[in-house]
């Protein structure tokens, strides 16, 4: 586990610091070109063809490796198509469950390795049906044989050619950006960054340090509050300040939480950086002291079951303007139940 946070460490500085050695990796990007290039070519050329599932599907993903803030997106999406009166579902990968070679419900009682991190906080935040598995299209079918869903909203799959999508949300990380603009490994693309040009819409998280995205959709994940694991009693993160406290996160991204802890005053903040879906036992999070332990909701699903009374979550929800929500319900009035038939 040190070598793989050695690793990725590394990783991120080449791609967004600077750093000596994404030349290094050039070579291997142009590999890995070619291997995504022939995955897309049957879909782009017509020799495959989609399969439409029989109500619009809006796809939420990205074009960087690590975390983005597809999730909090995805809960709000869920939320503004409620409020609308739309039916809304959630297929999702389920990255870092145990090996399950099909799809399957998710109930907000079941645990995060039958299911994985994401997927469980999904079934318990969004408000609506939620399918993980490895095959978007299987997911989306037993979503729409087990549920009343009238829309399905992916969580990732933009790079899931099998499935046809009425629409593409992208999320881009508004400090990070692009990085250096590579391809996978030498830097974070999983895509050319033209592909962008093909999307629906694209947001950005946080204010955009790119001038290039300074006039696209701007989402804020707003995060105040913090939850005790142990009862569920709920202070502010200000209730903290004045002491240290041990900040864990085992995220994609995980300076983006540590930052926004760092902003609380008179907050001393201790970082421990997991692998993404990391895994936690009780062993990971022996500090040698008594302080609070603060994390991220999606580490908290899989702490609850040994957490005591110094843990501590952060619940976050994305604020978008209202043009994101009209936008997002102008789109998918265009489309009938029959994607084929949309403008």
């Amino acid at each position: 586990m040190v070598a793989r946070r050695r690793l990725e460490s590394w990783l991120n500085r080449c791609w967004y610091e600077g750093a000596a050695g994404s030349l290094l990796l050039w070579p291997l990007s142009l590999f890995y070109a070619g291997l995504a290039g022939l995955h897309a070519l049957p879909w782009r050329t017509g020799l495959r063809q989609a399969v439409w599932l029989p109500v619009p599907v809006v796809v939420v993903g990205n074009i960087t490796a690590g975390g983005t803030g597809k999730t909090p997106l995805v809960i709000w999406m869920a939320q503004v198509l409620r409020e609308a009166g739309w039916r809304p579902g959630i297929i999702t990968r389920g990255y870092g469950r145990e090996r399950s070679p099909g799809a399957r419900l998710v109930a907000p009682n079941d645990s995060a390795r039958a299911v994985g991190d994401e997927a469980l906080l999904l079934a318990r935040r969004a408000g609506c049906p939620v399918v993980c598995g490895p095959n978007r299209v299987a997911d989306g079918r037993l979503l729409l044989a087990e549920h009343d869903v009238d829309v399905v909203i992916s969580d990732d799959g933009l790079q899931h050619h099998r499935l046809g999508r009425s629409l593409e949300w992208v999320v881009i990380d508004g400090a990070r950006g692009l990085g250096n603009g590579r391809l996978l490994p030498a830097g974070p693309l999983r895509e050319p960054a033209s592909r962008l040009r093909r999307v629906d819409t694209l947001v950005v998280n946080g204010e955009p340090t790119d001038p290039a995205f300074a006039d696209t959709l701007v989402m804020q994940l707003v995060g105040e509050t913090a939850v005790n694991l142990a009862d569920g009693r709920e202070q502010p993160l200000t209730a903290f300040a004045g002491q240290s406290v041990h900040a864990v996160a085992g995220i994609g991204n995980p300076q983006r939480f540590f930052s926004h802890l760092h902003q609380v005053p008179g907050l001393d903040v201790v970082e421990h950086a997991f692998g993404d879906h990391h895994h936690y036992a009780p062993a990971d999070l022996h500090f040698g002291d008594d302080a609070a332990i603060v994390m991220t909701e999606k580490d908290a699903v899989k702490c609850a079951g040994f957490a005591d009374g110094r843990y501590w979550y952060v619940p976050v929800a994305a604020e978008l303007p209202q043009a994101a929500r009209q936008r997002l319900l102008d789109s998918l009035g265009r489309w009938s139940a029959t994607p084929e038939k949309a403008p």
